[in-house]
């Protein structure tokens, strides 16, 4: 797995973890915007992916 796999999948594990711990300090809004970045952090990687391997 390379170094960009790693960074993304952090990024999207931490932020999956912020939205868990915003939703149970009783910032549920928050937590909910937080948690939509998730999909997109795991998006964005699988398009980077997509992207580099073509040119």
């Amino acid at each position: 797995m390379k170094t960009a796999d790693l960074l993304l999948l952090t990024a999207a594990f931490l932020s999956f973890l912020f939205s868990v711990y915003l939703w149970f300090q009783g910032q549920r809004e928050e937590g909910l915007f937080v948690g939509i970045w998730v999909p997109s952090i795991l998006a964005l990687g699988i398009f980077l992916r997509l992207a580099l391997r073509r040119t």
